[in-house]
């Protein structure tokens, strides 16, 4: 049967790969691969003699024919994706294309940037008693939000948010997070190309960090975190490992001394 497999490769580093992406990635015949984004060392991992096409230049309808062709020749084609392919990554539409032509689609998913930035920042993006809530989101570009999802309506909650290819907009994305009622001095933190040897973390607040960036020369290829887990100056212990707290694997009362 025609298969091709969608590889999440991770957010840069190629150690960050998983072993079923790489293990598919050894074996692939067709590799399509987003050049704009992926760490090139991640190619290392195509076996001799594999074809290897950079999807930067193409559009949808080439991809596609690319992929569908190659599918039906009876090569294994895979689509590897930098970070993984469930955000924002114009998978969806190529997977529908292949599959209303009989072609099966299967997933590996991969390390996104949003856990190396979380990494880079040495944080855990929901602390108890100050946010148990991720927003995963974006603002306006060429591609529209829907009204609700909007950064000033998305800032009621006060959330921990993670907002993708937003540093090219960050001024608009400073003021629509301030109307929206997050405070001035909330923590906010830029991680550019994260776990890459170019990483770079900025770290300030609403009220600083769009200089701070300016300064730093970051124009793309960045995440910005926003919220208050980011200072962990104060924040209640977990419940999991609170001696008077029992469940499952842990049961009773215990004596602390």
């Amino acid at each position: 049967m025609s298969k091709v497999v969608i590889i999440g490769a991770g957010p840069g580093d190629p150690e960050l790969i998983t072993i079923k992406g790489k293990k598919w990635l050894e074996r692939a015949d067709v590799v399509i691969y987003a050049g704009s984004l992926l760490n090139p060392e991640i190619l290392k991992y195509a076996k001799p003699g594999a074809q290897l096409y950079d999807s930067a230049s193409m559009d949808r309808e080439e991809i596609f024919r690319l992929t569908a062709e190659s599918a039906r020749a009876g090569k294994l084609v895979a689509r590897v994706h930098d970070g993984d392919p469930s955000f924002y990554g114009a998978i969806q539409e190529q997977v529908d294309l292949l599959e209303r032509e009989g072609i099966e689609c299967i997933r590996v998913p991969g390390v996104s940037c949003l856990q190396a930035g979380a990494a880079a920042l040495n944080r855990e993006l929901t602390l108890p008693n100050v946010s148990q809530t991720v927003i995963i989101t974006r603002p306006e570009g060429r591609t529209p939000v829907p009204k609700p999802e909007r950064l000033r309506s998305l800032a009621a909650h006060q959330a921990t948010m993670v907002i993708f290819l937003g540093i090219q907009h960050l001024r608009s994305v400073v003021e629509e997070l301030e109307k929206g009622g997050y405070p001035k001095t909330t923590p906010v933190a830029v991680v550019y190309k994260a776990s890459w040897p170019e990483e770079k973390v900025i770290r300030g607040t609403l009220e600083d960090i769009l200089g701070k960036v300016e300064e730093a020369g970051i124009t793309k290829t960045a995440l910005i975190f926003v919220g208050k887990v980011l200072d962990t100056s104060a924040y209640d212990y977990s419940k999991l490992y609170d001696p008077s707290f029992t469940h499952g694997f842990r049961k009773g009362e215990r004596d602390v001394p």
